[in-house]
């Protein structure tokens, strides 16, 4: 999932294309990639999408049923995104909101309860660009980006192995840098592809 940013510097890590995702595996895994932005992704939720117990209704909006169809058949996700005042962009939070509903992405008997995932993807890769300082970041703002998806959304929704690599500073980085960076998104996302590929093979 790849929520794209306008700014030259980012546009190297945070564009996707299904295409690069499959090289990056080497052709092993079958891929499905969307860049919201450029999908035109609606975030904002109907009053009928608010529920966190009961299962979500099927959707008005076709785009936001494709997207759930698809996350139940995924055997990894991945996330590209810049920092954006500690917080994903909103068009993948509302992804996220309006995507990974009740019913769709977990279970829960009770509001008080535990989730139970519903996804059989159980590892996720978390790719974001960022203007702050690692130190910063961490002493400053305690790292907001990791909480949201190594403590909350993921595991919630029982992806229990979550990979998270910032790309930093963007601001006065060069073309030799983001090549670099360019390179090591491509090794985590092989790592992550080829373990889901091993994974799909594994099955009955």
């Amino acid at each position: 999932m790849c929520s794209s940013h306008i700014r030259d510097r980012e546009a190297s890590i945070t564009r996707c294309s299904a295409r690069w995702w499959r090289r990056c595996a080497g052709g092993a895994v079958q891929v499905v990639a969307h860049d919201l932005y450029a999908e035109g992704f609606a975030p904002v939720l109907s009053p009928e999408e608010t529920g966190t117990v009961q299962s979500a209704s099927r959707a008005h909006d076709a785009q936001v049923e494709l997207h759930r169809a698809e996350v139940a058949t995924l055997d990894g996700m991945v996330f590209v995104h810049p920092n954006w005042w500690g917080m994903p962009p909103a068009v993948l939070a509302g992804w996220v909101q309006r995507v990974l509903a009740p019913g769709v992405a977990y279970k829960l008997g009770t509001a008080e309860g535990k989730p139970t995932g519903l996804p059989k993807a159980g590892k996720a890769l978390v790719l974001n660009t960022s203007d702050t300082p690692a130190d910063r970041e961490e002493t400053k703002f305690g790292d907001p980006l990791h909480s949201i998806w190594s403590a909350c959304v993921l595991p919630y929704v029982g992806v229990a192995e979550v990979r998270r690599v910032v790309f930093r500073t963007v601001t006065d980085s060069d073309d030799r840098q983001r090549a670099a960076w360019l390179d090591e998104a491509r090794r985590q996302a092989a790592a992550l592809l080829t373990r889901s590929a091993a994974v799909r093979r594994r099955r009955p």
